[in-house]
């Protein structure tokens, strides 16, 4: 590998602002603001407004609509069974 092309590589703390759901990561992004984690060591926060704490998917709150597809929609428009 090429030197000093590539992000640096580091574990950051993404927090949900929904829920205040945390969890650590490895990540190339990084920011200022940090936060203490349980292991005591010192992490950068990057704050998520969805993760799986809160999407609708994961939380069972998602909504199925059964609209159909192309040959579903092409029989309806033209009155076939």
């Amino acid at each position: 590998m090429k030197k000093e092309i590539h992000p640096t590589y580091q574990k950051v703390i993404f927090l949900d602002t929904g829920s205040n759901y945390k969890f650590l990561s490895g990540s190339t992004r990084t920011s200022e603001e940090t936060m203490e984690w349980e292991d005591g060591n010192t992490y950068p926060v990057i704050r998520v407004e969805i993760s799986s704490d809160t999407h609708p998917f994961y939380t069972g709150k998602q909504k199925a609509d059964r609209v159909g597809g192309r040959v579903d929609r092409f029989k309806k428009k033209y009155n076939m069974k």
